[in-house]
């Protein structure tokens, strides 16, 4: 295969990658766009094996085949409950390959690398290893097997920032040695390294796992395309730098979803927020004001009427008024996923819209734990995908 012929294939395999990742826009064409995203990783894994003409294929395919039955099953047997957690683990299976290739590049090439490319191999090491230290820690938070409360060390930001001190020197001392002092230097880097993804996550409580798993699924892009510039494969380097710039830019998305500041979840430091703007009294209508105090009135007096051995039910409450509404917005949260609640919560759907009743579904994009966890999960439980709307649509409706 020529050079244009290989830049030719490149270019389709990373075209066919994205044009699968933006069908994950909708719950509809998501399962499209994931087996279209796994055909270009299965067409640019058999670009490299035809393009360096690897040897040892006897050895390579029975382990490719044990792999892919491992995962097939453990995907299978997992319930979508626990999909998060596996998610993680898979994110920090990438960040641990990254750092094992650029680990195992280094050393054999060791004295003979550019000074360019053993930088970038010494950041793809720390990237990586860090990103699956945190991934593991990110699991252990979703799947509730470490707690998911924030975990603040005594001068948490002092013993992180000495970590990265310590990546630094290491990365340095390995870049100006030789032998088996270079190897120590190296390995050091990646004990810094490993150490830092795990202090850096413990620290970031469950709520905002969702936050944390897209910036180490940007880290695990960002070693991959570090690991591609030591083996000087441009596909991996493409592929990583898309991935990493996706994951980025999802992990703004949700923070912005979640109403949180970035540099707040990630440091633990609480930024003051503006106040809240209330509407000058000139853009209410008129009497709006007295109408609002005499509501108030009027519900601060009826509470009063109410003697100690009355006591208003709940649920009565409830099914009186979703059985004199005509529209109702079911908004599912985690708590229904927990409780694997869904199958039922959709039977009361459809029992409402046997009633004639319009019933639609308000989905938060970080409900169920993840970035599209609840669409499947509701997916799962036979919604229609029309009935499922983003809080920025329905809430205009």
């Amino acid at each position: 295969m020529t050079n244009w012929g290989g830049l030719v294939a490149e270019f389709g395999i990373i075209l066919i990658l994205i044009f699968g990742i933006s069908r994950f826009r909708t719950p509809r064409e998501g399962r499209f766009g994931n087996l279209i995203a796994a055909l270009a990783l299965g067409l640019a894994l058999a670009l490299v094996v035809r393009r360096h003409h690897l040897t040892g294929l006897g050895v390579l395919v029975p382990v490719a085949v044990v792999g892919t039955v491992l995962g097939w099953l453990v995907a299978e047997r997992v319930s979508m409950i626990r999909i998060p957690s596996l998610v993680a683990i898979q994110n920090g299976a990438g960040g641990l390959a990254s750092f094992l290739v650029s680990f195992v590049e280094l050393v054999r090439g060791a004295g003979q690398l550019s000074p360019a490319v053993q930088v970038f191999g010494f950041f793809g090491l720390a990237v990586g290893v860090a990103t699956f230290s945190g991934s593991m820690v990110a699991a252990g938070k979703l799947d509730n097997r470490i707690r998911q409360t924030p975990v603040v060390l005594p001068r948490h930001g002092t013993i992180l920032t000495a970590l990265a001190v310590g990546i630094f020197l290491s990365a340095v001392m390995a870049g100006v040695s030789s032998g088996s002092a270079w190897l120590i230097f190296l390995l050091c880097l990646s004990a810094f390294s490993l150490a830092a993804g795990v202090v850096f996550s413990i620290r970031i409580g469950g709520a905002d796992m969702p936050v944390l798993i897209s910036f180490l699924n940007s880290g695990s892009g960002l070693a991959a395309a570090l690991c591609g510039v030591v083996i000087g494969n441009r596909l991996l380097v493409a592929c990583g730098a898309t991935v990493a710039v996706s994951g980025f830019i999802l992990t703004q998305v949700m923070c912005r979803a979640m109403n949180r500041n970035l540099l707040s979840v990630f440091t633990g430091i609480k930024l003051k927020h503006a106040p809240s703007v209330v509407p000058a009294e000139s853009t209410l209508p008129p009497g709006a004001t007295a109408d609002l105090a005499a509501a108030a009135d009027s519900g601060a007096a009826s509470d009063s009427a109410l003697s100690s051995d009355e006591v208003v039910d709940p649920l009565v409450c409830a099914t009186e008024i979703i059985r004199e509404a005509q529209s109702v917005i079911i908004i599912p949260g985690y708590g229904m996923a927990l409780a694997h609640a869904a199958p039922d919560v959709v039977a009361l759907g459809s029992r409402l819209e046997e009633m004639g009743k319009n019933v639609r579904y308000a989905v938060h994009p970080v409900a169920g734990r993840m970035p599209g966890h609840m669409h499947v999960l509701l997916a799962e439980a036979e919604v229609d995908y029309s009935k499922l709307h983003e809080m920025s649509v329905i809430n205009p409706l």
